[in-house]
């Protein structure tokens, strides 16, 4: 459910994303831009958009973006909690 666009998580970022974000045409950055919001602002996430990495340590996710028939994953780190949906800060690690 949408806060109106109030924010419930924080989110931070690695030298290594900003540069990955800093890389990327417009259509793909508008595209990150709508996840991290909706990443900031909604509670419960869908799993389309944000999927726990399987056989990996608690509170490590991937936030999932398609553009056209391109798919982007970004390694995110819930910080406060293991479960994303009850962090609060989350860090945006490294792309591909």
């Amino acid at each position: 459910m949408k806060n109106d666009n109030k924010k419930i998580r924080k989110l931070l970022h690695t030298d290594d994303f900003e540069e990955f974000y800093n890389s990327l045409d417009k259509r793909t950055a508008k595209k990150y831009d709508e996840a991290i919001l909706y990443l900031e602002t909604i509670y419960v996430l869908s799993k389309k958009f944000v999927k726990s990495l399987e056989n990996s340590e608690k509170g490590i996710f991937e936030l999932r973006i398609s553009v056209g028939t391109n798919e982007f994953r970004t390694i995110i780190y819930a910080v406060d909690h293991e479960n994303i949906i009850q962090a609060t800060k989350v860090i945006l690690l490294n792309s591909f």
